[in-house]
C-alpha cells in the first residue's frame, strides 16, 4: 500500500550564498524524496526561501539596496545551487509570494480566532538613537550562561535563549548604542498552553529522532513551554490581519515555518491534487522536516504547537532529521571569517554526484564533521572510482565483445543483491543515510 509522505527542508534565509554546511544539512531530504518514490510512494518534497525579517533587511542596508531586491537576488541563487546539486523538489518556492502571504495570513487570523494568540504588553529592547524597537538580531548582549558576546535572539556558543532581562546592558548592533528597556505592544502565541500535548507528542513519535532532536526539545520542554512574540516592529514582511497592528509584520519564524503548508498547496494546486493527503490526520500521511540542529525546536514544538492551534485535524511532525553541523578545514563555519565555501562554487569545480556522496557519507549525521577538498578527492578516488568505477568498467567490458555469452545469474549473487537493497532501504528508513551509503559500497 502506498503512503503519502511530506518531506520538508528548511527555508534558508535570502541574505547570503548557500555554503557547503546548508548542503549537508539538507541533502538527507532529498535521499528520502528519491528513496521512497522509488519505492512506489506519492512524495511531496518542498522548501524554499525565507525572504523577511532582519537578516535580510540588515544585508539590504549593508548593500544600500530594498530588502525585495536583496531577496530576489539570493532566491535565485539559491534556487540555482540546489538544482545544481540535483535536488529534486517537487516545488522550491520563496515566502515573497502572494500566495503564500495570503495563505498564512488565513492561518495566522485562524490561530488568533481560536484564542491562542493574544495581545501582550511588555518592555522590549528600544535604541533612543536609532528610534525604534529591536528584534532580538540586532541587539548584542554578553550571554549569561557561557559568557560569550552574541546576538540576543539566542547564544551562538552554548543555545541559550536570553529573556528581557538579560537584554539590559545590550547594545544596538546597528550604531553601537546603550539600548534602554521601553514597553511595546505585540501580539504573542501560546506556546505554554500547548505543553502538555506536545509533551505527549514526543513521547510517541521520537523512536525514529535523531539525539541532538530528542535532547533539545526535552531541555525546552523541561524548562517550560514559554509564550512568544509573534509580531515586530518590521517594514518588511507578511502583514498581521488583526485590527490596530498594521504597522507591524508577522514574526519570520511563524510564516516561515507555515510555508511547509502554502508550498504544498501551491504545488496541488498546479497539479490537481489535494493537499490535505499530506497534511490532514484522515490520510495518515508521514511528514518530515530535515534541518540542521538550531532549527530544532522551530519543527518540534513551534511548528506543531502551529498546526494543533489552527484546530483543523491536521497531522503532526513525525520525524526530526536534524543534522550536525558541518566545519570546513577543522573551523566551524562562520560569516565573519568568511570561509563557508560557496556551495555553487565547489559544484562547479568538482563532480556534483561526487561531492553528494561525500556528504552522505561523510557528512554531520550523528556529529559535527570536518570538510576538506583533500578528502573529498580521496572519497572521489578511493571509493567512487576504485570500487563503485570498478565495477561499472568491468561490466562496460560486455559492449566490446560481439556477442554477448547467455549466462545464468549465480544463486548466491541474487540473494546477496537482494540482502543489499532490502538492507539500504532499512537503513535510509532509520535516517542511518551514512551505513547505508557504506553498505551499498560494499556489495561493488
Amino acid at each position: 500500500m502506498t503512503k503519502n509522505i511530506l518531506i520538508g527542508g528548511a527555508w534558508p534565509y535570502a541574505n547570503s550564498d548557500l555554503h557547503l554546511g546548508h548542503i549537508a544539512g539538507l541533502i538527507s531530504g532529498d535521499v528520502l524524496a528519491r528513496y521512497y518514490r522509488a519505492t512506489g510512494n506519492t512524495v511531496m518534497f518542498v522548501s524554499g526561501t525565507d525572504c523577511h525579517g532582519t537578516p535580510i533587511t540588515e544585508r539590504a542596508k549593508k548593500e544600500k539596496k530594498s530588502p525585495k531586491e536583496i531577496a530576489e537576488y539570493y532566491h535565485t541563487r539559491d534556487k540555482k545551487t540546489l538544482e545544481k546539486f540535483g535536488f529534486s523538489y517537487d516545488l522550491y518556492t520563496n515566502t515573497d509570494t502572494d500566495f503564500h502571504r495570503q495563505e498564512v495570513m488565513k492561518m495566522f487570523k485562524k490561530i488568533y480566532d481560536n484564542g491562542y494568540i493574544y495581545e501582550k504588553i511588555e518592555p522590549q529592547a528600544f535604541c533612543e538613537k536609532c528610534n525604534k524597537f529591536l528584534s532580538d538580531r540586532e541587539l548584542q548582549i554578553t550571554c549569561p550562561k557561557c559568557g560569550q558576546v552574541t546576538k540576543a535572539e539566542q547564544c551562538d556558543n552554548c543555545r541559550y535563549v536570553p529573556t528581557i532581562e538579560d537584554m539590559k546592558e545590550g547594545i544596538c548592533l546597528e550604531c553601537g548604542s546603550s539600548i534602554v528597556l521601553k514597553d511595546n505592544k505585540n501580539l504573542y502565541l501560546a506556546l505554554s498552553k500547548f505543553q502538555k500535548e506536545i509533551e505527549r507528542y514526543v513521547e510517541e513519535n521520537d523512536n525514529l529522532w535523531r539525539i541532538n532532536a530528542k535532547n533539545e526539545t526535552n531541555k525546552y520542554l523541561k524548562q517550560g513551554l514559554v509564550d512568544r512574540a509573534v509580531t515586530r516592529d518590521l517594514d518588511w514582511g507578511v502583514d498581521i490581519p488583526v485590527q490596530g497592528y498594521e504597522s507591524k509584520k508577522m514574526y519570520v519564524w511563524i510564516e516561515a515555518v507555515l510555508g511547509y503548508i502554502t508550498a504544498t498547496m501551491k504545488k496541488c494546486e498546479e497539479t490537481g491534487k489535494n493537499w490535505e493527503e499530506f497534511w490532514k490526520e484522515e490520510y495518515n500521511p508521514i511528514i518530515y522536516m530535515v534541518h540542521g540542529k538550531d532549527n530544532i525546536v522551530f519543527h518540534s514544538i513551534i511548528f506543531n504547537v502551529l498546526l494543533l492551534a489552527m484546530k483543523e485535524n491536521y497531522h503532526l511532525v513525525n520525524t526530526i532529521v536534524s543534522s550536525e553541523y558541518l566545519n570546513i578545514n577543522d573551523e566551524k563555519i562562520s560569516k565573519s571569517k568568511g570561509n563557508g565555501i560557496p556551495a555553487l562554487e565547489l559544484a562547479d569545480k568538482y563532480n556534483v554526484d561526487s561531492l553528494r556522496f561525500h556528504l552522505i557519507n561523510n557528512g554531520p549525521e550523528k556529529k559535527d564533521s570536518n570538510f576538506t577538498e583533500e578528502a573529498l578527492i580521496a572519497t572521489n578516488n578511493g571509493e567512487l572510482l576504485n570500487k563503485f568505477g570498478n565495477l561499472v568498467n568491468r561490466t562496460l567490458k560486455f559492449k566490446e565483445l560481439e556477442e554477448v555469452p547467455a549466462g545464468k545469474l549465480d544463486e548466491n549473487i541474487k540473494e546477496e543483491i537482494e540482502k543489499t537493497y532490502k538492507l539500504v532501504g532499512e537503513n535510509i528508513e532509520k535516517l542511518e543515510f551514512k551505513e547505508a551509503s557504506n553498505i551499498a559500497m560494499r556489495t561493488c
